[in-house]
């Protein structure tokens, strides 16, 4: 989980910054630049930008991974409740199918992107359950062992 969910997905963030700042850097206009023609600049930001878009579809796969680990350790954990776990599993497929469309097939990917939305609703679904409701606290005694006898 800590593999899908932060090293991989974290170092993309990072890179997928320079196609922000590179966007924003030819927007901007500064002096050196003067050698392109504004159609040209345009066309150039709008290029990173589409770029980032790439880069978040490409963490999409990643943040869908993660969360089917996740969802079997909360089906399996006994004081979360097991559909938000079953929640979480098909939040994750929804993740990875959704990439798909954006990687191979961008104009079916808003539609997609609609289509699995409910699914999509997992992690929000946890978050709240996990705020509101949390973890049934155990009274001391119930989980203190017995004393030894000697």
């Amino acid at each position: 989980m800590v593999i899908l969910g932060s090293l991989m997905v974290t170092p993309i963030y990072f890179v997928n910054t320079l196609n922000d700042a590179a966007a924003l850097l030819l927007v901007r206009g500064p002096d050196f630049l003067s050698v392109f023609a504004q159609p040209q600049l345009e066309a150039l930001a709008m290029l990173f930008l589409r770029l980032h878009h790439h880069g978040v579809v490409a963490n999409e796969i990643f943040w869908g991974l993660w969360l089917l680990p996740f969802g079997l350790l909360v089906r399996r954990s006994g004081f979360i409740p097991r559909v938000l776990g079953t929640w979480l599993i098909l939040n994750g497929i929804a993740y990875v199918v959704i990439s798909l469309p954006g990687l191979l097939a961008p104009q079916y990917e808003s539609l997609v992107f609609n289509s699995a939305l409910p699914a999509t609703l997992g992690e929000i679904a946890i978050v709240l359950w996990l705020l509101i409701k949390g973890a049934k606290v155990q009274p001391l005694d119930a989980v203190a062992p017995s004393p030894a006898r000697g």
